[in-house]
C-alpha cells in the first residue's frame, strides 16, 4: 500500500521523537488530529482530510476511511470539560465517516459499530449498530451496508 504524506504523519504522531511535529504539520495541513488519539492499521485520511477535527478521547479502529470535513467530538462544547459526561468516542473497524459528518457525544461512549457509514453532512448523536447506514440531521438509520 502506497502511503501519502498525511498517512506517514499520522503514524509518525506515535513517535517519541517527531510526533509533536507531525502533529503540527497535520495541523498546518488542517486535519485536527491530537497525539492522544489511537488510531489504528490502514486508516486513511482522504483528499487530505482537510477541516477534520478528532477530539483526543477517540479510539479509531482498523481500515477507517475518513473524508474532509469531519468532527468527532462533544456535544456539550458549552460546559467546561470538568462539568461534561462526555466520556470519549470509538470508532470500530472498517467504518466510513463521509464528507462533513459530525459525529457529537453529549455523555458516555458514543460507539460506532463495525462497518457502519455515516453519510456526508449527517450529524450522529447516538451510537450506532454494525454495518449500519446513518443519514441526515440529526441522523437516523437509512439502511444497512451489504458488503465491503
Amino acid at each position: 500500500m502506497r502511503r501519502d504524506l498525511y498517512t506517514r504523519l499520522i503514524s509518525a504522531r506515535r513517535n517519541p521523537l517527531f510526533g509533536k511535529l507531525a502533529y503540527y504539520l497535520l495541523k498546518l495541513l488542517g486535519a485536527e488530529i491530537p497525539t492522544a488519539v489511537k488510531i489504528g492499521r490502514d486508516f486513511l485520511l482522504l483528499h487530505g482530510g482537510f477541516g477534520v477535527v478528532i477530539h483526543p478521547k477517540t479510539v479509531i479502529g482498523d481500515r477507517v476511511r475518513i473524508y474532509p470535513g469531519v468532527t468527532l467530538g462533544r456535544a456539550d462544547i458549552h460546559l467546561p470539560s470538568e462539568r461534561s459526561k462526555f466520556e470519549g468516542l470509538q470508532v470500530e473497524d472498517d467504518v466510513i465517516l463521509a464528507s462533513g459528518a459530525k459525529i457529537l457525544c453529549r455523555e458516555g461512549i458514543l460507539r460506532i459499530g463495525r462497518g457502519t457509514i455515516v453519510a456526508a453532512n449527517a450529524v450522529l448523536l447516538e451510537s450506532t449498530g454494525a454495518d449500519e447506514v446513518w443519514a441526515g440531521v440529526p441522523a437516523k438509520r437509512v439502511g444497512k451496508r451489504d458488503e465491503y
